[in-house]
């Protein structure tokens, strides 16, 4: 069986690309297009992994400018 070229296995995503999808996706402006592209030729394990470290990110960035700010409010 011979294979043709459009038998051949879709392009894997980047990295970059699947950071910048977990991004659009967390705020909220991913196309509808762009969503299809990504589930149509990503693995979904690796948007998991990189949307639980965005997560993870956003958390203890949000922590670490909360700890700041109660820390500058308080009196010397």
């Amino acid at each position: 069986m011979s294979q043709s070229p459009n038998d051949s296995p879709p392009p894997r995503q980047s990295l970059v690309r699947v950071f910048t999808s977990v991004v659009a996706s967390m705020f909220g402006v991913q196309s509808s297009a762009k969503h299809q592209e990504d589930f149509g030729h990503g693995r979904v394990s690796t948007y998991v992994v990189v949307g639980l470290v965005m997560t993870v990110l956003f958390v203890l960035t949000v922590w670490g400018i909360v700890k700041l700010v109660v820390h500058l409010a308080q009196p010397t």
